[in-house]
């Protein structure tokens, strides 16, 4: 295993950031940045003896300290909608900013990505770890929130992020990781191509709004049915922003999740979590003149799959509820797994 650092921008206040790599004896080499504790860049094998990069994303921390579509993006306090942008808790309301019409998305402002996180050296050279104080009623949520993410790569091609939040009282925690996939490379154009399975029988349909109804109903016979692999095409194709729960939704058990196929690479990307659900985006309103390389990347040209809690949890007791305390702590681990299929 092999660890290298190199500069990644200067920030508007002089800070700099840093890109901080991981590269194993397997031919996988993952990037992520002190800015935001971003994932920025993951290259594996493909099954025609190149290494492309496989997240789309930008080529420098100017482009992350914008990041409209939070590629790569350690989401958080609440990743994910609350509806109408408040929620109470234990018999206490909180306000937070409206930014998706009356709904809060990703608990903006202020996002966590836009951060300049504290790098921590680990003792073996096959993780990356930074840290981030929450300070109280930041975003509008109660108390502070001390925050830790490691990510570790492995001689088997898997990357795992781990999540430690430690709460100084009851609060909401949902922390996830926004990454884009395109498996054939990020410069490929559409993912739709890709093939994907869910290890999931129910969603949580969702309002005009995107907010979920509060029912959990069955996939069968649904374009929301990826129990077998199938095309994203042959269903919705770019208009999926949908929640799903997984088998184990209401036993914190890491569980395989996901398995997401690149139709020309050849590239298989495998998810394991013990989160109880995770967001399917296929990048319908994505729109990026400038990212990687130069590339422009529009709509269908990536897909993400955030492992989570489901959105708006906090005003559905049927849902698994994304509340920690001081006591219990929130701690989350997802494993990205790479093969050739």
């Amino acid at each position: 295993m092999h660890q290298a650092t190199l500069p990644f921008g200067t920030l508007s206040d002089g800070r700099r950031a840093n890109l901080y790599l991981l590269s194993n004896d397997s031919g996988m080499t993952v990037g992520v940045s002190d800015l935001g504790a971003d994932l920025v860049l993951v290259r594996v094998p493909d099954r025609h003896g190149n290494r492309p990069d496989v997240l789309l994303g930008y080529d420098s921390a100017a482009g992350y300290k914008v990041n409209g579509p939070d590629f790569g993006a350690i989401v958080g306090r609440c990743a994910n909608r609350i509806a109408q942008a408040s929620f109470k808790l234990n018999g206490v309301s909180y306000h937070l900013t409206a930014n998706e019409g009356p709904n809060n998305l990703h608990s903006g402002p202020h996002m966590y990505f836009q951060r300049l996180w504290t790098h921590r050296v680990q003792a073996s050279n096959d993780s990356v770890a930074f840290e981030l104080t929450s300070e109280p009623n930041d975003q509008g949520f109660p108390g502070s929130l001390k925050i830790a993410v490691n990510y570790r790569l492995d001689e088997s091609n898997a990357l795992e992020i781990s999540y430690d939040a430690q709460p100084s009282e009851a609060t909401i925690v949902n922390l996830t990781c926004h990454a884009y996939w395109n498996l054939n490379g990020h410069a490929s154009g559409s993912a739709l191509g890709h093939t994907l399975m869910l290890d999931s029988d129910s969603y949580t349909p969702p309002n005009e709004e995107n907010i979920p109804t509060g029912e959990i109903r069955k996939v069968d016979g649904s374009v929301f049915d990826f129990r077998k692999k199938r095309s994203l095409a042959s269903g919705l194709g770019a208009r999926y922003d949908h929640n799903f729960l997984l088998a184990g939704a209401y036993e914190h058990r890491l569980q395989h999740a996901a398995r997401l196929e690149g139709d020309l690479s050849g590239i298989a990307l495998d998810i394991s979590t013990d989160a109880p659900g995770l967001q399917l985006y296929t990048s319908e309103y994505l729109d990026v003149a400038r990212g990687k390389d130069g590339v422009a990347y529009g709509k269908g040209a990536g897909i993400a799959i955030e492992t989570q809690f489901p959105p708006d949890a906090i005003h559905h007791k049927n849902f698994p509820q994304p509340i920690f305390t001081p006591e219990h702590p929130f701690h989350s681990k997802t494993i990205f797994s790479f093969s050739q299929n």
